[in-house]
Parts: structure tokens; sequence; C-alpha cells
């Protein structure tokens, strides 16, 4: 079984876990002094415009939002999807952040990726 299909099985069997929207993977890029860009990936049990994953953000570990991707529309036939955002300013103090998405119906709860900045 391919590694992305067990870890997509896992995180869908999870009873902790099921109808949040979980970030599964998360990438960043420096763009310039203190800005970067993040390419997030969303696993998310959307079922069309009554429940989706709605938004994904960076955040602080004090829990201040730094950047946030607002997403337009329901991705019930693409997942897991992954999306970006660039432009995301970041003081040099801050060396980790989370990356949380946000569903229509549950909210956040979902699966939150913690990583440090290059």
């Amino acid at each position: 079984m391919h590694k992305l299909t067990i870890l997509i099985f896992l995180l869908m069997a999870s009873p902790a876990l099921a109808g949040k929207a979980n970030v599964i993977a998360v990438k960043v890029y420096p763009e310039a002094v203190e800005t970067f860009r993040f390419e997030v990936t969303i696993l998310s049990d959307d079922t069309g415009w009554d429940k989706y994953a709605d938004r994904w953000e960076v955040v602080a570990t004090d829990g201040t939002v730094l950047g946030t991707r607002v997403l337009a529309h329901p991705h019930e036939t693409e997942q897991p999807f992954t999306r970006d955002l660039s432009g995301v300013k970041i003081p040099g103090g801050i060396r980790k952040v989370q990356v949380r998405a946000h569903d229509s119906v549950e909210g956040f709860g979902g699966e939150v990726f913690t990583l440090t900045l290059p």
C-alpha cells in the first residue's frame, strides 16, 4: 500500500479527527527577509458547500495569526489538496509556527502541523 494512502486511511479512521480539517503536510520557502511562502496540504471530509475546509492559518506559538489563506470553495473531489500563500511576514524572533485548518462546520480542531522556519 502506498505510504500516502496509509496516512490518509489512518487520518480518516481516527475518531478524534473525523469531520475535522487536518493539515497533513507543509512546505515553507523564504521569499525575502522575514517573509515566507507556505504550501499546505489539507485532508478534510468536504461534502460540498454545506461542509468544507474554508481556510488555513499560520500561527505563532503564542496564538498570533501571521497569515490566512481563505479557501473559496469545497474540495470534495480533490482530497487531499494543496494550496499556497505567499508574503507571510514573520518577525525575526519567531522560529516556530503552527499551521491549522478550519472547517466551515467543525471549526478548528483537526491535526495541526508545527514546524521550525528555515
